[in-house]
């Protein structure tokens, strides 16, 4: 008898094993996923890394600009939730006038980039300047109706207010 009792807990150490092993494949399998995810959005865009030099400003079309933008001001209070990632995608494809494949590649390599700057706050500072030197005001208007249209019903947040001055000042707007 006790030996039918090791037997089960051998046997059930070994399907415990087995299924955190199991677990932990497909976290792996995720993460070259969203790898190769990042690495072909940016093919789709054209982006090219150059060395020596920061992602960002490495960065030629200002759409994707506004896509990391509104990416960081998304991220800076928590990670966003379902509801504020289809808002943002929604607002790129109006706004950006992107399809919807273009809008949810172009999400994904803003929070690569938001990721590269080292968070959203320095994200937003870098982005936008890098936006202004790139196209001057001309996208200022694009920027801000994305960004106010993603904000949700419960408006902003402090942090947001401090993005949106940053923002502002970035783009020499009173």
């Amino acid at each position: 008898m006790p030996f039918l009792i090791a037997l089960a807990g051998i046997a059930a150490a070994v399907y415990f094993f087995v299924i955190r092993a199991r677990n932990a494949a497909d976290v792996a399998h995720d993460v070259v996923d969203m790898a190769n995810d990042v690495r072909l959005a940016a093919r789709r865009f054209g982006f090219v890394r150059r060395t020596n030099v920061h992602p960002v400003e490495s960065i030629d079309d200002p759409r994707l600009a506004i896509a990391a933008l509104a990416t960081a001001f998304l991220e800076l209070d928590d990670l966003p939730t379902a509801e504020q990632r289809a808002a943002l995608t929604l607002q790129l494809r109006t706004t950006l006038r992107a399809d919807t494949a273009e809008a949810e590649e172009m999400s994904v390599l803003g929070h690569w980039f938001v990721s590269e700057c080292g968070g959203p706050q320095p994200a937003i500072a870098r982005l936008s300047r890098k936006l202004m030197k790139q196209d001057g005001v001309a996208q200022v208007d694009p920027l801000l109706t994305v960004l106010g249209k993603i904000t949700g019903p419960a408006g902003l947040s402090d942090k947001q207010r401090d993005a949106l001055d940053d923002i502002k000042r970035a783009f020499r707007i009173k």
